[in-house]
């Protein structure tokens, strides 16, 4: 009965009365048995018959009868639970990622770049139930990825993310990448619209302001989660390349605008975090995840069978036992 659960179990304390009906059946039993003192018994010495012998298996009967009673009133029964779910509130998310030359910093392993794809593949597997889309810019920007529910597709993408100065034009345009991603975002109908906005750097590129974006998404109600990428101090950064087209590494001091990321995230109801290292960066990102949660109603269905009408057949039947040998084969014992 494994499978099987009561929706009564406090009945089942109805069986100490069971030990009390047995004392109470011994006792009135003796009562019931007259002694008489003799001084021989050879001349009564008969075999008692095995019916007589047999007569308690009348309460045996009525005991067994009870306790099926005492179950079938505790509602046995088994249940098959299905369910259902269903999001009724999704978010859309677009990624901005700065892709500088700054971006190959190697503050963090292998460098900043990389550690940032890693923990972004990471980030969109989490995302089960949301639209996810993928700006990179430098001097420039670009969609990457349209907002989509298609997490292949932008795992891909975020994989394929790398530096390539012919593409974009170096620099750090925050405005120009804030403001490609709020493209992506305000057409949409989804109940929630955030950016997580990296960089590296300073603002240093583009013909947006970053602070003017920043007016734009809030006008659109669009959340923004800045984060500053990069250690506290100096870091190895590549300033040039050799002639066999290695990057070539000097330590230089990290520079993040703070101030301005803080007032982006400020300005749009969003968050400002800065990240010095690997785990750091993972941590943020699972706070952002956190902090983002898609709404999920779940149905659940019970289908209920009842198992108590076999014990109430039971009971019957016993009882009907007891009362026809009572009626018949004991009718004299008693």
């Amino acid at each position: 009965m494994g499978d099987v659960t009561f929706l009564h179990p406090a009945f089942f304390w109805l069986f100490l009365l069971l030990p009390l009906a047995i004392g109470w059946y011994i006792w009135k039993r003796k009562q019931q048995t007259a002694t008489l003192t003799i001084s021989t018994l050879n001349g009564f010495k008969v075999k008692p018959s095995v019916v007589a012998k047999l007569k308690p298996v009348l309460f045996a009967l009525r005991l067994l009868a009870l306790s099926a009673i005492i179950v079938a009133l505790a509602r046995p029964r088994s249940v098959d639970v299905s369910s259902r779910t269903k999001t009724t509130r999704g978010i859309d998310i677009v990624m901005a990622m700065d892709v500088s030359g700054s971006m190959l910093a190697k503050d963090l392993k292998p460098n900043r770049l990389e550690a940032l794809k890693e923990v972004a593949g990471t980030f969109v597997d989490n995302r089960l139930n949301d639209r996810i889309g993928l700006v990179v810019y430098a001097g420039e920007s670009y969609t990457k990825t349209p907002v989509t529910s298609d997490k292949q597709l932008v795992k891909e993408a975020i994989k394929s993310v790398a530096y390539d100065d012919t593409v974009l034009q170096d620099g750090t345009g925050i405005g120009v990448g804030l403001a490609t991603a709020i493209n992506r975002l305000k057409e949409s109908k989804a109940k929630s619209r955030i950016i997580i906005l990296l960089t590296d750097g300073v603002n240093n590129a583009g013909f947006i302001d970053p602070r003017m974006a920043a007016d734009i998404a809030k006008e659109y109600g669009i959340k923004v989660y800045t984060i500053g990428l990069g250690t506290n101090g100096n870091a190895p950064f590549p300033y040039a390349k050799a002639p066999n087209g290695r990057l070539l590494y000097r330590n230089m001091k990290v520079e993040i605008d703070e101030n301005l990321m803080k007032e982006i995230a400020e300005k749009t109801d969003g968050q400002y975090f800065r990240a010095t290292s690997n785990s750091k960066l993972k941590s943020i990102y699972d706070e952002i995840n956190k902090l983002e949660t898609t709404e999920i109603n779940e149905m659940k269905f019970y289908n209920y069978d009842e198992k108590y009408r076999p014990w109430v057949l039971i009971a019957l039947g016993l009882l009907l036992v007891e009362v026809l040998l009572r009626k018949t084969i004991y009718r004299s014992f008693i």
